[in-house]
């Protein structure tokens, strides 16, 4: 089964989540969907960078989750939701990119 990079699962779990609380109006299922991309994410985080990296970037991604909130007020839910995605997918990126 191909592997999907951490950048990815992080952003997808950021997006994916707000998509499935917005569209159910349950907002526990969204938060489901965030913490299993979360967990599998740091599954990946852990393999590529040991598990300072994990927290480091576990971290980020429950900030960047918090972050959309107030950021939403400022220039709309959608575009919040995609700018932390976006940050989050550089950060996962930038920590656990291979030099090769």
């Amino acid at each position: 089964m191909p592997r999907i990079p951490s950048p990815a699962v992080a952003a997808l779990g950021l997006v994916g989540g707000y998509a499935v609380a917005r569209w159910t109006k349950k907002r526990p299922l969204g938060g489901a969907v965030l913490a299993v991309a979360g967990g599998v994410a740091a599954r990946e985080w852990q393999q590529a960078g040991g598990g300072k990296v994990a927290a480091g970037l576990g971290a980020a991604y429950v900030a960047a989750f918090a972050g959309s909130h107030p950021l939403a007020r400022k220039i709309g839910a959608w575009p919040a939701v995609f700018s932390v995605a976006g940050g989050m997918a550089v950060a996962s990126w930038a920590v656990t990119r291979t030099e090769g």
